[in-house]
């Protein structure tokens, strides 16, 4: 199948371009080498060269269950959902952006759509915006999907100033924006996470730091809830840690989680009045709804990024588009601290 794409590129006269591709799924899955066809910029969307990804742990998913996911393309793939780069095309049809802009986005890398483990992408300009400017490449790239899940599940819950907010796992990718974000937002923020490395991060973004390993929730909900508990719990963890939030959670508060894929009892929920709500930031792309909220949502991130109200956290281990599989391995590893991030 490469060879033929290959192929289809020398006679069609299409530049190819290099990517790191998946001809078959599972964990021992290897990342393979291949010039592909670049992709022409069609009505709507822009052709980007892609200076930088992050992984993300949906991305890990897919590499590893491969077709028993329904979002999963077809192989030969070409995954990576976030990136930055620099528009090199414009379709008919798009406006407010032009060639040679800076921009970032989560617009691949799953269904139909390619992703950014290639020198080019093409990307629906609905879901992108322009690169904050204080970040550099490998920094924007760093933010799209956990951004733009952190936002919609901290406004989904009504986040407000003077509001109690619990983060479950605020040094992790998702957690850690969700922190910033809601402080941002005026709210009193708590986070859990355990080691010195987490607590560090957490409190560095000015929030309370709890080590779960150490604490219980019923002492650390009466020590800095007087026992009502939290407004809102931002679960970045869910499954089995779901029934923590809803015991940490304040009567008729909110449960945000982006983790729901298991079966939980309710019934604490229930009595507790609380609402739930389940964050899946990928169905704009998978149903094409709605895409413009995440290029506004982007928009707004990149606004509180420059003014100074937001920053990524990278993980200190760097990575080339050759060495994809390694990053993959070590966001899998449970080491990383920050988002893990590939060089194209």
């Amino acid at each position: 199948m490469l060879a033929y794409l290959c192929l289809n590129a020398m006679l069609t006269g299409d530049r190819p371009m290099k990517s790191m591709t998946l001809t078959s799924y599972g964990a021992e899955a290897p990342f393979v080498e291949a010039d592909l066809p670049r992709p022409l910029a069609t009505p709507g969307h822009v052709v980007l060269r892609v200076k930088a990804t992050s992984v993300n742990t949906i991305d890990t998913m897919i590499k590893n269950a491969g077709k028993d996911l329904p979002l999963s393309p077809d192989l030969p793939a070409v995954l990576g959902m976030d990136f930055a780069g620099v528009i090199e095309e414009i379709g008919e049809g798009v406006t407010g952006f032009a060639v040679g802009d800076e921009v970032y986005g989560c617009a691949g890398g799953l269904a139909d759509l390619q992703g950014a483990l290639a020198e080019f992408m093409r990307a629906d300009a609905r879901l992108i915006a322009h690169k904050p400017k204080s970040l550099s490449m490998r920094e924007a790239a760093a933010l799209p999907l956990v951004g733009i899940t952190a936002w919609e599940g901290l406004h989904r819950a009504g986040v407000a100033a003077g509001q109690k907010v619990l983060v479950q796992g605020g040094a992790g990718g998702v957690g850690h924006l969700a922190v910033q974000l809601a402080k941002h937002m005026g709210a009193e923020v708590s986070s859990t996470g355990t080691g010195d490395d987490q607590m560090a991060v957490i409190e560095g973004y000015g929030a309370r730091a709890i080590d779960f390993k150490a604490e219980k929730i019923e002492d650390y909900v009466a020590a800095h809830t007087a026992g009502c508990g939290f407004d809102t719990v931002f679960d970045t963890v869910g499954g089995a840690n779901l029934p923590n939030s809803f015991a940490a959670a304040a009567l008729n508060g909110h449960v945000v989680t982006t983790v729901a894929l298991s079966e939980i009892d309710l019934t604490p929920a229930h009595f507790s009045g609380l609402s739930l709500h389940v964050v899946f930031m990928l169905l704009p792309m998978l149903h094409d709804v709605n895409r413009a909220v995440h290029g506004e949502i982007l928009s707004n991130l990149a606004t509180l990024v420059d003014e100074g109200a937001v920053k990524p956290l990278l993980d200190e281990k760097t990575f080339d588009l050759s060495a994809v599989g390694d990053a993959y391995a070590r966001l899998q590893s449970g080491q990383a601290i920050g988002k893990v991030v590939v060089d194209v």
